[in-house]
């Protein structure tokens, strides 16, 4: 009973915060669980302080669903770019010594517009950016250090193996943004359910 009462709770909040704004995609059964089961994962996860949690619930879980995430990373899944090519793009990206076409595209695209809408609209956002279903970027707000995320946790945690699931790195103090920062991932999850992608956010921490 208890469990079931805590599901119908998360349901309830989550249909109630996708309702607020028409940007993101109404969440169905399959979507409802697989956010459950990411919340679940927020609540136990012994690196977020209760206020980090309650951020994650109610500012970050919604953009799982998307709509302009979901739309731009599908496009890029569409193209199934082989992952030998998405490689020597990571290492062309590491050794630029000038922004590259790619660097520009993945932070002006429609995806960028949307990521820097909502780092604004949540003031605890530093960062953010989105990935494909190979952990290739798809855009974000600020230029990460490589392209392809695939062989990291933030991804390999999030995406897992399309099922969905949750990272949080540690809290770091960084001294460029002179703000403790932890980085969080979650899925980007279509309309039908499914894990296309995931994102990662640079949330500071400090106070919470």
């Amino acid at each position: 009973m208890q469990n079931s009462a805590i599901k119908s709770a998360v349901i309830t909040l989550l249909l109630s915060l996708f309702a607020a704004a028409s940007v993101f995609a109404a969440p169905d059964k399959g979507t409802v669980a697989l956010l459950a089961k990411v919340q679940k994962a927020v609540g136990a996860n012994k690196e977020l302080s209760k206020g980090t949690m309650t951020l994650t619930i109610k500012s970050l879980l919604p953009m799982a669903t998307n709509a302009v995430f979901i739309k731009t990373t599908k496009a890029q899944n569409a193209k199934k770019v082989p992952l030998d090519t998405i490689k020597d793009i990571d290492q062309k990206w590491i050794k630029a010594e000038s922004e590259l076409p790619i660097q520009k595209e993945v932070r002006e695209n429609e995806c960028a517009k949307e990521v820097i809408k909502q780092v604004k609209a949540v003031e605890r956002i530093v960062e953010a950016f989105v990935m494909d279903d190979q952990g290739a970027v798809v855009c974000e707000n600020n230029l990460t250090s490589d392209y392809w995320q695939g062989d990291e946790e933030k991804w390999t945690n999030s995406y897992n193996g399309g099922k969905g699931g949750l990272d949080v790195s540690k809290v770091k103090f960084d001294k460029s943004a002179n703000k403790n920062l932890q980085q969080i991932s979650i899925p980007v999850i279509d309309k039908g359910g499914k894990v296309i992608g995931a994102i990662t956010f640079g949330v500071d921490v400090t106070g919470l």
